[in-house]
């Protein structure tokens, strides 16, 4: 069993920045897959970004060049640097772990607003 408590949402002006954290209660070196998943109101969870145990990594086209997924085995500790960000940005943001037999695990989710 792998506990994931995300943390960094907040409300934040178009163009701004929040670095959102995710924190492992196991060693994320064993899990095979980390990422982040958003949900819209009215709109189905969607993949914004995932990170392999390899460090490869992966975007949605429409975080592309403004989000960056990064893992630090250390902390057992995933993030998402959220840069240049638009209101189609809002949504609640869930960390998600897959570990090596196919196992997913999720987050309670941080809501990240972003409003002028």
């Amino acid at each position: 069993q792998v506990q994931l408590v995300e943390s960094g949402g907040g409300l934040v002006q178009p163009g701004g920045s929040l670095r959102l954290s995710c924190a492992a209660s196991a060693s994320i070196g064993s899990i095979y897959a980390m990422g982040w998943y958003r949900q819209a109101p009215g709109k189905q969870r969607e993949l914004v970004a995932v990170i392999s145990s390899g460090d490869s990594k992966k975007y949605a086209d429409s975080v592309k060049g403004r989000f960056t997924i990064s893992r630090d085995n250390a902390k057992n500790t995933v993030y998402l640097q959220m840069n240049s960000l638009k209101p189609e940005d809002t949504a609640i943001y869930y960390c998600n772990a897959v570990d090596g037999l196919g196992r997913n695990y999720w987050g309670q989710g941080t809501q990240v607003t972003v409003s002028s």
